[in-house]
């Protein structure tokens, strides 16, 4: 396994926790070169694996320039990990993320008018990397790393609270759980379960209609099969379309406008264009040109 590792309490506790159960991890740390310290965060890294005597990796990336550096920096790391498990021959990809880590990314999609599979939160399981402390408090998990009185790291920016997860971590979550009196952590990563389970049956649906509006020897997709799919369904089939970055809400139904027939192109991000012609919708993509 490789084990996602920052350096932070969750993600040492979460390779404390590999390599008592016996899965082989190597600890990989990604340097963003973001910040000055990255070297001591590393060192950390590294001490823990070998107290734990498994093995580690530090893998230095380059975070392409743009808005969103969180966004970007992310795409940076992932990348990273992948080839690292390619390399490795690993199974798959373990991150640290805990419960309270996801009832905050549902709080924080929320804020950001996120559909349903944004209410979902983050998923167990998405192809190689897998979350599995989703079900574990951040508090227990740190536990686990003090225990063996590894080192770790304290990122500043955590507590920082001018990047919207942490002002929801120490602001917005507490005052929510004053407010009702309770813990909501439990009720909001019950609510990204069901949100999940539902989003999962849309995507099915997505594929189907995918799949009946696909021809091989054709590019895009035919629109009379989309035309006549209820909306719910269409609005997933054209997020599954058109993939990575993922389209806002806002392009989404510009999409649909133009499989209905109400316009004939819309723009996306990043430079993409939709557009309709003979009877089938598709997108020109600047990045696919040679």
């Amino acid at each position: 396994m490789v084990v996602a590792c920052s350096g932070g309490a969750d993600s040492i506790g979460l390779l404390v926790l590999a390599a008592d159960a016996g899965l082989v991890p190597t600890a990989v740390y990604v340097d963003h070169g973001l910040r000055a310290d990255s070297a001591a965060d590393a060192d950390v890294v590294t001490a823990a694996a070998r107290d734990l005597g498994v093995e580690w990796r530090v893998v230095r990336v380059e975070v392409t320039p743009g808005g969103n550096l969180e966004a970007r920096a992310r795409t940076a790391r992932y990348a990273a990990l992948h080839d690292a498990r390619r390399a490795l021959g690993a199974t798959a990809i373990l991150v640290g993320h805990t419960a309270d880590d996801q009832a905050e990314t549902v709080l924080l999609n929320l804020l950001r008018g996120s559909a349903s599979a944004g209410l979902a939160g983050m998923a167990p399981r998405r192809g190689p990397v897998a979350r599995p402390l989703l079900a574990v408090r951040r508090a227990e998990v740190r536990a686990v790393a003090a225990s063996r009185g590894l080192s770790v790291v304290d990122d500043p920016t955590n507590a920082d609270t001018r990047w919207r997860r942490a002002w929801i971590r120490h602001d917005v979550l507490p005052l929510l759980e004053r407010g009702s009196q309770r813990d909501l952590v439990p009720i909001l990563t019950r609510q990204a379960e069901v949100f999940r389970a539902e989003s999962d049956f849309l995507d099915g649906l997505g594929d189907e209609l995918l799949g009946a509006a696909s021809d091989p020897s054709a590019d895009g997709l035919a629109v009379d099969p989309m035309r006549s799919a209820p909306e719910v369904v269409v609005r997933r089939a054209v997020r599954r379309w058109v993939g990575s970055p993922p389209p806002s809400a806002d392009e989404v139904e510009r999409i649909v406008a133009v499989v209905r027939g109400d316009r004939v192109a819309c723009e996306l991000s990043g430079g993409r264009r939709v557009r309709r012609t003979a009877g089938r919708v598709q997108i020109d993509d600047p990045r696919q040109l040679p």
